[in-house]
């Protein structure tokens, strides 16, 4: 059995809902402190023992790149000034190899995943959306691989969610609930409050076989009018098992506003030189606006 050695990163998105920050900076470039959201994925992705990583991008998006490549007159200038632990941190970003292919059209993320077909040729392959970013022991991706190589099926990563966000996310239908480790019936892309068969909702980390393309090659258009891999997934459950995991971690929905205001709080707090001054700001707006705090 082949072993996951690619991902691919879709980050070809408009990124609309942080309009207009994101009218001429990626909103994958937005930070969590220092660090810019994207580099999170790309980190975890390498912790979970990836050698090849593939950027799926559009127009607007070379910020990205540049990101990830060396800036030597910034880094000159580090050394000259014996900053050596932000040298550190900048050369960090720019050691990882990293391809890119650009999505033409915005038709949706089974077009973007499609877009990568010929970087991923017939091996097993993970995918990581860049609006969660996951804090947890094991890397979630790790953990999904640790999954696939048991099962040698596709993995996808799922944590309960509130039923009024139902609508937002692919959801399973699970056979039967007996461990961490799911086999699914049948999955629904965004489906109602009522037509949802569980709250187990997929949350942007998956291990595919190649066979996934398959589907993706017929480029079905589903719910928003875009091609959905929720869709392709579906497909590929009639001819071989697919599963769901509920991975461990505490995950972050950085495409929400109040999620990147969490998550850069959250980030924060774990930081021992920010820590106590941001534990002093949140006591300083509470008490300015009077807020009254029920634990």
């Amino acid at each position: 059995m082949k072993t996951v050695k690619k991902v691919i990163i879709p980050a070809a998105g408009l990124g609309t809902r942080f309009l207009p920050a994101t009218k001429a900076m990626p909103k994958e470039m937005l930070p969590i402190i220092d660090k810019p959201t994207i580099q999170y994925i790309v980190e975890e992705a390498i912790a979970s023992g990836i050698e090849d990583i593939i950027i799926v991008t559009g127009k607007g998006k070379r910020a990205i790149e540049d990101h990830f490549d060396h800036a030597f007159e910034l880094e000159a200038n580090l050394v000259k000034k014996e900053k050596f632990d932000l040298l550190y941190k900048v050369i960090a970003s720019s050691s990882i190899e990293i391809h890119y292919i650009r999505q033409k059209e915005p038709l949706g993320l089974g077009h973007a995943i499609w877009c990568a077909r010929k970087f991923i040729g017939d091996e097993p392959f993970g995918v990581l959306l860049g609006d969660d970013i996951i804090k947890s022991d094991t890397p979630a991706l790790k953990q999904l691989i640790n999954q696939f190589e048991k099962t040698g099926s596709s993995v996808l990563g799922i944590q309960e969610v509130n039923e009024e966000d139902i609508h937002k996310y692919g959801v399973i239908d699970p056979v039967s609930i007996e461990s961490n480790l799911i086999k699914v019936r049948s999955f629904i892309e965004k489906p109602s409050r009522i037509e949802a068969p569980s709250n187990l909702a997929i949350i942007g980390r998956y291990i595919l076989t190649p066979e996934i393309f398959q589907f993706l090659d017929e480029k079905k258009i589903g719910k928003g009018g875009e091609i959905q891999l929720t869709d392709a997934i579906e497909q590929l459950n009639t001819m071989q098992d697919v599963y769901a995991f509920k991975f461990e971690g505490k995950r972050f929905d950085v495409g929400d506003k109040l999620g990147f205001i969490e998550t850069t709080l959250d980030f924060a707090l774990d930081r021992p030189e920010l820590k106590d001054g941001v534990l002093e700001l949140m006591g300083k707006f509470i008490n300015e606006n009077k807020v009254k705090i029920t634990l």
